[in-house]
């Protein structure tokens, strides 16, 4: 409920108890509870959610190379291994770190590797669209294959195939390919997000009811706002128009109404709440503000601040949504 003694909770594993206690030893350098973790999780889904979380976490550590001395022939050690060393790259590319290449090369490697080892897993293929943001000019052939429909761009098309071939519709693969498409330089007469825009339709058109897939839009109104938020403070508005309106519902009632919200991802929980509130939808939002519990994720709400890289001023709007939401609804 609202109230003046309410602080938003930031953490990578939200409602994922076990996960928030592996976390925890990750921290402190012990690998056997991620192992114990990952080998009790059968659901590929929840694989990889968890093995994203696990690898942010690691990747400024050892912990996972102890865990491969240790078990050099795990199979999910393959795997962390692979999620570390592509977390890694991705780091150096964003920093601008000069052994970024050496890095990609590693990661590409324990990525193929990874593959081989476990070749049901779509987490080595969703770690090599993640490696294809970091290849803008689309140098490699694998990241400039020939598109599945009309409108779309050439890209890592072959990678996102074999990721849905294991995994149909796995969130992260396809929240990568949109990374690679935000990232990737356009040819001429390509506009800035016009192939984002079709990609999205795309694939939350084909997406089943609960799928994730159907709040990428959600996601891409957010990206649009942030890169134009400067030059046209009136955007404010968009997030009622109606057409924003209409992607908030849509994801409310084909995904948000079929999932299990304890398992879900808390970015996609805080871009509904997000857009639920923007487009007024007080009581709608409510539900998914419920839903989140006290857990927020800084991303979308840092855009509607003065300064996106203030993490406190994130917090308070998003508290200030959430009580302006909560006091709406029917038991309010």
């Amino acid at each position: 409920m609202p109230g003046p003694e309410f602080r938003p909770v930031y953490h990578p594993a939200g409602h994922d108890a076990a996960l928030r206690a592996v976390v925890q030893d990750l921290r402190t350098g012990r690998w056997v509870s991620m192992a114990q973790l990952l080998a009790g999780t059968s659901d590929w889904a929840l694989w990889t959610q968890r093995t994203q979380v696990l690898a942010a976490v690691a990747a400024g550590s050892d912990v996972v190379r102890a865990w491969r001395a240790e078990e050099p022939h795990s199979v999910a050690a393959a795997v962390m291994h692979a999620r570390v060393a592509v977390e890694r790259a991705v780091r150096g590319h964003r920093e601008g770190h000069p052994s970024t290449g050496e890095l990609w090369r590693r990661a590409w490697d324990a990525c193929r590797a990874a593959a081989d080892a476990a070749p049901d897993d779509p987490v080595p293929w969703v770690c090599l669209l993640a490696l294809a943001v970091l290849d803008d000019q689309q140098s490699m052939a694998e990241h400039r294959m020939r598109p599945p429909g009309p409108l779309l761009p050439a890209g890592p098309w072959g990678l996102l195939a074999q990721a849905d071939k294991r995994d149909p519709h796995n969130r992260e693969a396809y929240h990568r390919m949109l990374q690679f498409l935000y990232a990737r330089r356009p040819g001429p007469g390509a506009g800035s997000l016009s192939e984002a825009v079709n990609f999205v339709q795309w694939a939350a058109g084909s997406a089943p009811p609960g799928s994730a897939l159907h709040v990428l839009p959600l996601y891409l109104r957010v990206e649009r706002y942030r890169r134009e938020r400067g030059q046209d403070r009136a955007l404010d508005l968009h997030w009622v128009a109606e057409d924003a309106t209409r992607d908030a519902l849509r994801a409310l009632l084909t995904w948000f109404d079929h999932a299990v919200p304890a398992t879900s991802s808390l970015l996609d929980l805080n871009h509904l709440a997000h857009a639920l509130w923007g487009a007024l939808r007080f009581g709608d939002a409510a539900r998914v503000f419920a839903a989140l519990g006290p857990y927020y994720t800084p991303q979308p709400w840092a855009y509607r601040t003065r300064d996106p890289g203030d993490r406190a001023l994130a917090e308070e709007v998003f508290a200030r949504a959430r009580g302006r939401c909560l006091s709406a609804a029917p038991d309010g």
